[in-house]
Parts: structure tokens; sequence; C-alpha cells
């Protein structure tokens, strides 16, 4: 880490990192549902 005192982290970043994380929690349970109603579909 740079020693440049302590900054606190700009608000569009932190905004920017919440919204990362909660899209990338989102886009896994989806993938994670949608491959399991493959996996456990009926096969017709």
């Amino acid at each position: 880490m740079s020693p440049q005192g302590k900054e606190q982290p700009s608000l569009p970043r932190r905004l920017f990192w919440f919204i990362a994380l909660w899209a990338g929690g989102v886009a896994t349970i989806g993938i994670i549902s949608y491959i399991l109603r493959l996996w456990l579909a009926p096969h017709h």
C-alpha cells in the first residue's frame, strides 16, 4: 500500500464496489438456479 495518509475511498468507488458485488451475487444465484433447473428438470 502507498503511504499517502488515511484517505477514505471515494463514494463513487464504494458505490461501484457495492453494485458490483451485488450484481455478482445475483448473477451467481441466477446461474446456479438455471443449472439446477436444467439438471433437475424431467427430460422429455
